[in-house]
């Protein structure tokens, strides 16, 4: 039997184009480090509560339009969200069985291995860091998962009355 979706394609791409919002915002030369992915996490978010409407294409469509508005080579974040909705899919029947914790794990894990391949093109283009403090990113975006997938889940309840 087919799942039914709740969510209206509307609300996911509000939600999607807030997070996009979010992750230009500008902070702190200090702070930058600190910024959680909110772009992946809405990704993750949706690839696994609605999988037939959301995939691989939203995380191209987003990719592109964070190129364009932060001005990186045309495709670099496109080739990473698209991976990013890629591995959502692979790991979609399992994550969704589990807890909140080990979620959160598997988000870090998830965006960690986005981050480095992000690195790696940045370094092909000459942006090259030895640090690992871009992981940073990742491990606050784990973080937050638990409060930001309750929360989200809420309002999806709160729509499909």
């Amino acid at each position: 039997m087919p799942r039914v979706s709740v969510t209206p394609l509307v609300v996911i791409w509000l939600t999607l184009l807030l997070a996009l919002c979010l992750q230009v915002m500008p902070l702190a030369d200090g702070w930058q480090v600190f910024r959680p992915d909110w772009l992946g996490l809405m990704l993750i978010y949706w690839c696994m509560r609605e999988p037939d409407q959301v995939g691989v294409f939203h995380g191209f469509v987003l990719g592109i339009l964070l190129d364009l508005i932060e001005g990186t080579p045309l495709g670099q974040h496109a080739i990473l969200f698209s991976l990013l909705a890629f591995l959502c899919a692979l790991v979609y029947a399992r994550f969704r069985a589990y807890s909140l914790l080990q979620q959160a794990l598997l988000v870090l894990v998830l965006l960690g291995i986005v981050q480095l391949v992000d690195q790696w093109l940045r370094s092909l283009v000459g942006d090259f860091s030895i640090h690992l403090a871009f992981l940073i990113s990742s491990a606050v975006s784990a973080v937050l998962w638990p409060w930001l997938a309750t929360m989200f889940a809420a309002l999806q309840r709160r729509f499909a009355r």
